[in-house]
C-alpha cells in the first residue's frame, strides 16, 4: 500500500462524509483529487484489503443476529466451514484455538429466519450449534487507528430504535453490502431505491445519529494488512459485576470490541466477550496482561481464543434473498 492507501484506512474508518460527493471531501482532507481516492479504494477492495465502504448496523435492530460456534473435528474443518459459509446469513466465520473452534456470526431479517439458519447448519453438519446472542454492547464499533499509540475506543452509547422506519431496511442492506465507489454513490443508491439523493442522505444521518448505524466508513480486513494476531478473550463475570467489568475492559487501549453475551449452562459460562487485534501474538498478549490487571477482572477466569484463519467476512443479511 502507498501513503494514500494508509491514510484512507487509518483516518476514514468512521465519520464518512454524508454529502453528495463524499470522495471529493475525503480527497480534500488528504490533499488529493477525488479520482485518486476512488481509484485507491477500488484497488484496495479488489485486493481484499477493504471489505467495503459502507456501514455497520447495530445487531438486533433492523435484523436478528447471534455469535455461534461448532466443535469441529480437525479432519472435517474444511468441509464444515464450507457448509457453514453456504448460509447467506453467515457474514463472519473464523477458526479459533479452542475445543469450540469454528466461530461464526449468523444474521437474518428476523428471529425466525435466524433460528431456521442455525437449524440448517446443525442438520447439515451433524454438530451441535452453540448460540450466544448479544445481551449488551460496551463497545461494538470495530474501527481503530492503525498507526501511533493504542487509544481507548468510545464506550457504546444508547441507541434510539424508534428512529428506525419500515422502509429503512433496503437502505441498511445496501450500507451493509457496501456503497458503490463512484463520484456520487448516494445518487446511485437513491436510483436503486426509487428515492432522491437528499432522502438517502437524510435517512443515513438520522440512522447514524440514532446509533442504528454504528459506523459509516472504510471497513478494513485487518488480517490482510498485518493485524493477524487477533484474540477473542472471554471472561466468567458474575451478573452483578458485569457493568463494572464491561465498562473498564471496553475503556482499555487495545481492546477493540467488548460486549456481554448469553451463556449456556453446562456448555459455555463465559459471558463477557472482548477482542484484541494485534500485529503479533506478543502485541496482543501485552494488552491481555493489562486486561488481567484491571481491578474488575483480577483473578477472573477467562479463555483466550486466537483466530488462526478467516473463512468469510461480509456484511449482515437484513433482507430475504429471492428463492
Amino acid at each position: 500500500m502507498d501513503a494514500l492507501d494508509h491514510r484512507l484506512l487509518d483516518e476514514f474508518q468512521r465519520n464518512f462524509p454524508l454529502v453528495p460527493q463524499p470522495f471529493a471531501v475525503v480527497g480534500a482532507a488528504l490533499g488529493v483529487a477525488e479520482a485518486e481516492v476512488i481509484a485507491s479504494l477500488t484497488r484496495l477492495q479488489t485486493a481484499g484489503t477493504v471489505a467495503r465502504v459502507g456501514g455497520t448496523v447495530r445487531p438486533n435492530t433492523a435484523g436478528a443476529s447471534t455469535l455461534a460456534a461448532l466443535a469441529v473435528p480437525e479432519a472435517r474443518i474444511e468441509a464444515v466451514a464450507g457448509l457453514v459459509n453456504d448460509e447467506d446469513g453467515v457474514n463472519h466465520s473464523y477458526l479459533r484455538e479452542d475445543e469450540w473452534n469454528l466461530w461464526f456470526v449468523a444474521t437474518a431479517p428476523d428471529a425466525s429466519g435466524l433460528q431456521a439458519s442455525l437449524e440448517r447448519i446443525a442438520a447439515r453438519t451433524g454438530l451441535r450449534v452453540l448460540s450466544l446472542p448479544l445481551l449488551r454492547a460496551f463497545n461494538i464499533d470495530l474501527g481503530f487507528r492503525l498507526t501511533g499509540a493504542r487509544a481507548a475506543l468510545t464506550t457504546d452509547v444508547a441507541h434510539d430504535e424508534t428512529a428506525l422506519r419500515p422502509d429503512d431496511r433496503p437502505l441498511l442492506q445496501i450500507m451493509s453490502a457496501g456503497l458503490p465507489v463512484v463520484a456520487r454513490p448516494f445518487a446511485d443508491v437513491a436510483a436503486t431505491l426509487g428515492w432522491t439523493e437528499a432522502q438517502v442522505l437524510d435517512r443515513l444521518q438520522s440512522l447514524s445519529t440514532a446509533r442504528i448505524l454504528t459506523r459509516i466508513g472504510v471497513i478494513v480486513r485487518h488480517r490482510a494488512i498485518g493485524w493477524a494476531a487477533n484474540a477473542m478473550v472471554v471472561w466468567d463475570v458474575a451478573a452483578q459485576d458485569m457493568e463494572t467489568a464491561g465498562r473498564s475492559l471496553a475503556a482499555l487501549p487495545g481492546v477493540t470490541l467488548c460486549y456481554q453475551r448469553q451463556t449456556v449452562p453446562g456448555l459455555w459460562r463465559h459471558g463477557l466477550f472482548s477482542m484484541i487485534h494485534g500485529q503479533s501474538r506478543a502485541d496482543a498478549l501485552t494488552v491481555l496482561d493489562a486486561a488481567r490487571a484491571l481491578p474488575a477482572l483480577t483473578h477472573t477466569d477467562h479463555r483466550v481464543l486466537f483466530s488462526t484463519r478467516c473463512f468469510k467476512q461480509t456484511g449482515a443479511l437484513l433482507e430475504r434473498t429471492a428463492a
